[in-house]
């Protein structure tokens, strides 16, 4: 017997598939693990690096809370950059900076936007891509 949890939602859910798989059903999706190393944004980045994939240039990890490790990781990666919540989805959680002058204000917003929609304020941040292709 088995469970298809759908698309979306309770397909995402690690905890939802932790306990189809300790009811000794079988899940038909990734392993409730897999569900939230990948759920966690930073974490899915860091278990793609250490697996030799090439990721998009960023802050090695969530994003310190000092304002000159921010600025001097901003200034490594180059403008613009994109802010993003670690637990985010659905294009929330997300701020592009153009300059250092609008760097600590967008960083302190996106923590603040991410904690209010994933209860979860951490942050990371990316080279910001004009018009990527986005890949499931």
């Amino acid at each position: 017997d088995a469970i298809h949890p759908g698309y979306g939602f309770l397909s995402e859910n690690a905890d939802f598939a932790e306990q189809v798989e300790k009811s000794g059903f079988t899940f038909i999706g990734p392993k409730s693990e897999t569900i939230r190393l990948m759920g966690d944004k930073v974490s899915a980045k860091e278990a793609m690096i250490k697996a030799g994939i090439p990721v998009v240039p960023g802050s090695e990890g969530e994003l310190s809370n000092e304002p000159d490790e921010i600025i001097k990781t901003a200034r490594k990666v180059g403008y613009p950059v994109i802010i993003k919540a670690a637990g985010g989805g659905g294009g929330r959680g997300m701020r592009v900076v153009h300059t250092e002058a609008s760097l600590l204000n967008a960083v302190s917003m996106t923590k603040n936007e991410a904690h209010s929609f994933f209860g979860n304020a951490a942050v990371y941040m990316e080279k910001y891509l004009e018009n990527p292709r986005h890949i499931e």
